[in-house]
């Protein structure tokens, strides 16, 4: 039995999603006459109260095509020293939209809203202008954590008074939404733009969606044509995100409980040093001084469970869909034998 605790995207297929894939209706969505990619799109929209949505092959590419959408080259983004879209997307802010980003230093990956104020530069020509704020929800290097909505607000609001552009990398959003009791369109109502990820704790193989109104998506899917995103019968991956919406998203509960008890046997061993606050199912951990990471990581390894290292002393483990009670009970008792 392999154990593979690297991410929530390892998970594959379920037979119910399979067979709702083999029975999609397809057709060619570069002409848009795919019904299947066009009804996920709609429920998406209509899920968040936005106009209209776009399927994307990945959460790199919705992201890229909002900043591309809300910026000009030569602009700044605020967002947390943590981003997804300053850490993980290879650069992709400079490349593809010209943009730099004015990293607050948060806390997990989330910040408040007068450091946003503090954050956008004065409007003198020497200065990039301040065109957007940024935000991760769940927050991936911040161990899943799950922003206060009231702060979102406040946030909004900044953006408002600064006539500033506002987007949600929503990759874990659907984890927040369980952990926290809200809503879609709460989040629609707060954000110019929303990327939420089928491929995570919905357990889908592939595809992200980027939610907007019509006046800002007007030139979405250009952009994803520049990026290469254009694809044909995308129908049998839109097949799998309707059926994760209808089967995947309530029992993201048990991936959070699985994680705090994992989170509860890594506190009880004296070679770690702290876990962060469990929300969901992200857990980040730290060892102490003098245990050696690589070594620790190989002794899992050697059990057939695998992690992650994310730099800085943290390690990463993530519950899933395809991560089984029978696969929890053995890695607990696993972690008590350390």
């Amino acid at each position: 039995m392999i154990i593979d605790l690297r991410s929530d995207t390892v998970t594959k297929p379920t037979k119910g999603m399979l067979n709702a894939m083999v029975q999609a209706q397809v057709g060619d969505d570069v002409f848009r006459e795919d019904p299947t990619i066009n009804a996920l799109e709609k429920r998406i929209a209509t899920m968040f109260g936005k106009e209209q949505a776009l399927f994307f092959p990945s959460g790199t590419m919705a992201n890229q095509t909002a900043l591309k959408l809300l910026t000009n080259p030569g602009d700044q983004v605020i967002c947390d020293k943590y981003a997804h879209i300053y850490n993980y997307e290879s650069g992709g802010a400079s490349f593809n939209s010209g943009v730099s980003c004015n990293l607050i230093d948060g806390k997990r990956g989330m910040f408040q809203a007068s450091q946003v104020l503090n954050a956008i530069n004065p409007d003198a020509y020497y200065y990039s202008k301040t065109s957007l704020v940024e935000i991760e929800n769940t927050t991936n290097k911040g161990g899943g954590a799950c922003w206060d909505f009231n702060e979102i607000l406040k946030i909004r609001k900044i953006c408002d008074d600064n006539k500033l552009g506002f987007h949600l990398d929503g990759a874990r959003l659907w984890n927040a939404l369980v952990a926290k009791n809200e809503t879609p369109k709460q989040y629609g109502e707060v954000f110019d733009t929303i990327s939420v990820c089928l491929s995570k704790g919905l357990g889908c193989p592939m595809g992200s969606i980027l939610i907007g109104d019509e006046a800002i998506m007007r030139n979405a899917l250009r952009i994803r044509k520049i990026f290469g995103g254009n694809m044909r019968q995308v129908g049998y991956l839109a097949a799998a995100g309707l059926y994760a919406l209808d089967n995947n998203i309530e029992r993201l509960k048990e991936d959070h409980k699985k994680a705090k008890e994992i989170g509860e046997e890594l506190s009880k061993l004296l070679m770690v040093k702290i876990v962060e606050p469990i929300e969901t199912n992200i857990v980040i951990f730290e060892l102490n001084d003098g245990i050696n990471e690589t070594e620790f990581v190989q002794k899992l390894a050697d059990k057939n469970i695998k992690i992650i290292g994310m730099g800085g002393g943290k390690l990463r483990m993530v519950t899933h869909l395809d991560y089984t009670d029978a696969m929890h009970n053995k890695f607990l008792e696993i972690l008590k034998s350390i």
